[in-house]
């Protein structure tokens, strides 16, 4: 699937309450989703979006294919300039990250930006066991582009 090139709007769902953690509780608010806008168009129905090596005919009844992060970081980015967009986050000196030149955003999210590929990166909070889900309208297009943040249960 692709996306046309162009400017969209990114939408963070915040959820907020106590939660217990190896055994101590805590007040905590938390990314619960995040939502790439593609269009104003409603969404009629929404459908598990896949990876290259998904195979959505190996699932169990009830289940949904989720993905790893290992740094609890999720991103957007133009496929096209992907390597570019994402060297920053792969320098290491000594097993320990380089600094990188970035925009702070709002909600712990950074983006990264090549001119000269006229591409972006926006990084958000996406925990492990997360799901993406693909907003799509009546006509079949693609309106919006959710990424649930572990939450196992959650619906687009």
């Amino acid at each position: 699937m692709r996306i046309p090139p162009g400017t969209y709007r990114v939408e963070i769902a915040w959820t907020a309450g106590p939660y217990e953690f190896f055994g101590e509780h805590f007040d905590g608010v938390e990314c619960a989703a995040t939502r790439l806008c593609i269009s104003d168009d409603p969404v009629a129905g929404w459908e598990m979006g896949l990876g290259v090596d998904d195979d959505i005919d190996r699932l169990q009844s009830g289940e949904r294919i989720g993905f790893g992060s290992d740094a609890n970081v999720g991103c957007f980015a133009d496929a096209g300039a992907w390597r570019a967009l994402t060297a920053p986050f792969r320098a290491f000196v000594d097993g320990v990250p380089v600094p990188r030149e970035s925009e702070q955003l709002p909600d712990c999210c950074e983006r990264v930006t090549d001119e000269s590929l006229r591409a972006d990166l926006v990084t958000f909070t996406a925990e492990s066991g997360g799901v993406v889900w693909l907003g799509r309208t009546k006509t079949g297009d693609v309106a919006a582009i959710v990424v649930t943040s572990g939450m196992h249960g959650a619906k687009a």
